[in-house]
């Protein structure tokens, strides 16, 4: 079991070239990257998605991305010809149509003139795709081991917690084979007070007295309440558990409503609620589950 919420982060550093990667994580329905890079990195962005994708199904990843690197102080220059020819024609064409202004072009001066001189396009080598596939790798790998600790601590708090819920569920089923006695008792007894000594229909009273039985009866309940629990713990066992234990969850608290409108009766009622309440806690833990 992995928690959708943490950090992680990786480093390369050598030959003049600094990368590092730092990932945050929260959580969220679906697997939502949005990452953060140099502007040369665009190209790779298939190749970051993909990878992520490769270690998370689920959450919100912010993922930052930054670049440093040392060029060499020896560059390759390159001289545009075509524009210093354009430059020279244009100086001669002036000091013709102006003889009487004096001035000279030095091939110095002709050198700083915009877009004659230019540094060698680098090949585009994909010299940048090993290195961050690798950091990028390692920065997930760092990432998951924090999710995984969270995620523990999380499975110990779920697991107490569906003990718990067991417990009260236990208690609503030692108490509903109860619920028709005491509902025949206070039958009984209202009507013996209305009819003030007259022989009572036993038949008829144990005609209503079933037909309440009937009514209130969460024996079906009580048995798919118990299943969700064993299924809960058979899948917070298993990877990327998050949507199924969602699923379950609504699944319980659906009974729990249905055990609280059929019961009539105040003990299973306040029983009925601090299910909810139980199961609602729950709920609120697995939105953080991968």
């Amino acid at each position: 079991m992995q928690s959708m919420t943490g950090y992680g982060k990786a480093e390369y550093s050598a030959e003049g070239v600094s990368l590092a990667v730092e990932i945050k994580t929260v959580n969220n329905r679906f697997l939502d990257v949005v990452p953060k890079y140099p502007r040369q990195f665009l190209k790779y962005d298939d190749l970051i998605r993909r990878t992520v994708s490769e270690y998370l199904t689920r959450g919100r990843v912010e993922l930052f991305i930054s670049l440093k690197v040392v060029e060499s102080d020896s560059k390759n220059l390159v001289v545009d010809m075509s524009v210093a020819e354009n430059y020279y024609r244009a100086f001669n064409d002036l000091k013709a149509r102006f003889p009487d202004l004096s001035a000279q072009l030095s091939v110095y001066e002709l050198m700083k003139f915009p877009s004659i001189i230019t540094d060698a396009p680098e090949e585009d080598d994909d010299r940048f795709r090993d290195i961050l596939s690798d950091v990028l790798i390692e920065a997930l790998k760092n990432l998951n081991e924090m999710r995984k600790v969270e995620g523990d601590k999380l499975k110990l708090d779920l697991t107490s917690r569906i003990t718990e819920v067991e417990k009260i569920v236990c208690e609503i089923a030692d108490r509903a084979p109860l619920i028709k006695q005491v509902y025949k008792d206070k039958l009984k007894a209202r009507v013996e007070e209305y009819l003030g000594g007259v022989n009572m229909d036993e038949t008829r009273l144990l005609q209503e007295v079933a037909l309440y039985a009937d009514k209130t009866n969460i024996d079906e309940e009580l048995t798919r309440l118990k299943s969700h629990i064993e299924q809960f713990r058979s899948i917070i066992e298993t990877e990327n558990c998050g949507k199924r234990l969602d699923f379950l969850v609504q699944e319980l608290n659906r009974e729990a409503n249905t055990v609280c409108s059929k019961s009539n009766d105040v003990v299973i009622t306040s029983c009925g609620l601090k299910l909810k309440n139980e199961i609602e806690k729950i709920r609120e833990q697995i939105q953080n589950i991968e």
